[in-house]
């Protein structure tokens, strides 16, 4: 932005936009009239990006130019024909914001202009969310961008970049379990089928009566009985001891009644 005509000397700051004209040439430079107290001063370094073997090949008196502020000092104020850098080293930190456009684009990512010493780099991986095989399924060269800073290496000139810090995640749809036919009947929840299924692999005996219990327990010792006779028998009892032994064991059968 064109700074005001005559405006103090003390409010111009570096990279401020100015507009003059040149008032004269010399070897080492020109003298621009900018509309302040004092003059303006660009060095012939300052003259292009390019190499400058004489002032005259750039600029001529008379002519209207674009420069911006370098420095401000109480005798002259210090210009540029070469745009400034939008953020100086010392002007880059994380989670910062910037808008550029992309300068070159790369198997493994992008190549952001944002106005810093060098361009910022965008890995493929953090231009979108999803899978992205290459840059150029997202973006190409030309295109403006906003780009949020993820890391500055100062030592390497390195600025990494992330268009994907920047844009909203896809919402993920929540997962519902198909619902189930109905065929007719209530739903069963698979603690009772379990339990049901229990009981139709292991069913129940039927309960036996009094008189069942009563029988099992007189066959039990029938059967006992019967058993001691033949130990007995074999144990070479006398036809006396035996008579006895007959005589005992009949009282102590259960009788029909």
């Amino acid at each position: 932005m064109t700074t005001p005509e005559l405006a103090p000397i003390a409010a111009l700051e570096p990279k401020t936009k100015l507009s003059g004209k040149i008032l004269k040439t010399t070897l080492a430079g020109a003298l621009v009239d900018v509309g302040q107290t004092v003059p303006g001063v660009i060095h012939i370094s300052q003259l292009s990006k390019d190499s400058v073997n004489k002032v005259e090949d750039v600029v001529k008196e008379g002519q209207m130019v674009d420069v911006w502020v370098r420095r401000v000092k109480k005798d002259r104020i210090e210009l540029t024909m070469v745009q400034p850098l939008m953020y100086d080293w010392k002007d880059l930190e994380p989670e910062m914001v910037v808008k550029g456009k992309v300068v070159r684009l790369e198997q493994y990512g992008a190549f952001i202009d944002f106005g810093a010493e060098r361009p910022g780099m965008i890995h493929v991986s953090e231009l979108a969310h999803g899978y992205v095989k290459t840059p150029g399924e997202v973006i190409k060269e030309g295109d403006e961008v906003e780009a949020k800073v993820l890391d500055v290496d100062r030592k390497k000139k390195q600025i990494k970049l992330s268009m994907k810090a920047l844009a909203l995640a896809p919402e993920v749809e929540e997962f519902k379990p198909a619902k189930e036919e109905k065929r007719g009947h209530s739903k069963r929840s698979p603690k009772k089928e379990a339990v049901e299924f229990v009981e139709q692999e292991a069913p129940r005996e039927p309960e036996l009566t009094a008189f069942q219990i009563a029988w099992q327990e007189a066959q039990s010792k029938a059967n006992a009985d019967k058993s001691y006779k033949v130990k007995r028998a074999k144990s070479g009892l006398s036809p006396e001891q035996e008579a006895i032994l007959n005589r005992t064991l009949e009282k102590r059968l259960p009788t029909g009644g």
